[in-house]
């Protein structure tokens, strides 16, 4: 990679590198598209660099417009809502064990989330699957 930069500056070429940011203010919960943003010249650590890599995604935080998109902004849709009954569920070899608990917060798959055990009132962190429950334990593969 230094080899080619250093080509690259010797023979005169060009070397460029864009970032991904906002083309509008957009409110937190916004699914968004290709559209939502664009890219500029130059490179912020930390930032996207192609429209497609967000495509989808939700803004966790509002994005203003011109600020670099970085990864922590944005995440997968949530698909639990704060105070959501869900599923909660443990699983460890032949033991299966669910309750209904309530969500505490806001969550995409894969996120973890922290949860009240509706039957004994303790909150458990666990990990939120494609079926919308929350597993507290190893996460069994799908």
């Amino acid at each position: 990679m230094r080899l080619l930069l250093l080509f690259s500056i010797l023979l005169g070429f060009p070397v460029s590198a864009e970032t991904l940011v906002a083309a509008r203010t957009i409110r937190s919960q916004t699914i968004l598209s290709p559209a939502d943003v664009t890219l500029i010249a130059g490179t912020v650590p930390g930032a996207y660099t192609h429209p497609e890599q967000v495509a989808g995604l939700e803004a966790r935080v509002i994005l203003y417009a011109g600020r670099p998109v970085k990864t922590g902004d944005v995440g997968p849709a949530a698909i639990i809502e704060r105070n959501q009954i869900i599923t909660l569920r443990f699983q460890s070899g032949g033991l299966h064990i669910a309750t209904d608990a309530r969500a505490l917060g806001r969550a995409g798959i894969g996120d973890t989330l922290r949860v009240m055990n509706l039957t004994s009132r303790n909150t458990v962190s666990g990990t939120v699957t494609q079926t919308g429950e929350v597993v507290v334990g190893p996460v069994p593969s799908r």
